[in-house]
C-alpha cells in the first residue's frame, strides 16, 4: 500500500458505492450476466452491513435506459445486447441487495461512469465525502469508469477486490492492478476493516 495515500483515507469522509448490482448484470441468464456476480454478492452485503454499523453513507449506481432505447450511445455498436431498459425489470437492483430508500442513495446513469451527467458529485459534496469505497460490477467497465472519474474530480478511491469482478478473471486482475497503480488503493473488505479499526 502507498502509505502516504492510505494516511489520507478517513472512514468519516467515506461512502460505500455499490455499482450496478442489477438483475441484467447479475442473475443467471441475464443479458450481461457477470460470471462471478452472485458469488461476490454475500461480500457486498457484508460491506453494506459494515457501512451501516459505522455510519458510512451507502450509494447505489443504477444504469437505466429509456423504453424507446435511444440512449444506449455506442454500447450497442460494440455488441452489447439490450439491457437495463426502464420498466423491463432488468434494470432493478437485485432483490438480495435492495436499497433502503430511507437511508441509501440511488444515482441513475446512462453511461458507464457513476459521474457522467449525474448528480453524483453534488451528492458526495453534500455528504462531505472525500473517499469512495467501490464495489459492484463490472470491474473493467462501470467500476473502473467510476474510479477514473472520481480521481479526475479529486476523490480518493478504494476498490474492494473481494466485492467486485470483471467480465473475465484476466480483466478483473488487470483493471484492479491499474486502479492500484494510478487511481487509488485495492484491498479486501477485511483489510479495510483492519486499516480503520481505530478510526
Amino acid at each position: 500500500m502507498n502509505a502516504k495515500y492510505v494516511k489520507k483515507l478517513k472512514m468519516s469522509e467515506s461512502a460505500l458505492v455499490i455499482v450496478d448490482c442489477q438483475r441484467d448484470f447479475m442473475y443467471p441468464g441475464a443479458p450481461l450476466e457477470n460470471p462471478l456476480a452472485m458469488e461476490k454478492l454475500p461480500n457486498i452485503i457484508s460491506a453494506k452491513k459494515w457501512a451501516y454499523e459505522h455510519g458510512i453513507p451507502v450509494i447505489y449506481t443504477k444504469e437505466v435506459h429509456r423504453r424507446q432505447k435511444i440512449d444506449f450511445g455506442l454500447e450497442m455498436e460494440r455488441g452489447d445486447p439490450e439491457h437495463c431498459v426502464e420498466t423491463s425489470g432488468g434494470e432493478e437492483i437485485v432483490d438480495e441487495l435492495k436499497p433502503d430508500l430511507s437511508r441509501d442513495y440511488v444515482v441513475t446513469k446512462r453511461r458507464y461512469s457513476g459521474f457522467y451527467l449525474t448528480d453524483m458529485e453534488i451528492l458526495l459534496h453534500s455528504l462531505g465525502v472525500k473517499t469512495l469505497i467501490l464495489t459492484g460490477f463490472d470491474t473493467n467497465v462501470c467500476v473502473y469508469a467510476t474510479a477514473l472519474d472520481a480521481q479526475f474530480r479529486g476523490f480518493r478511491v478504494i476498490a474492494l477486490s473481494d466485492c467486485t469482478h470483471g467480465t473475465t478473471d484476466e480483466f478483473t486482475k488487470a483493471f484492479l492492478d491499474n486502479i492500484d497503480y494510478i487511481l487509488g488503493e485495492v484491498m479486501t473488505l477485511n483489510e479495510l476493516k483492519e486499516l480503520w479499526k481505530d478510526q
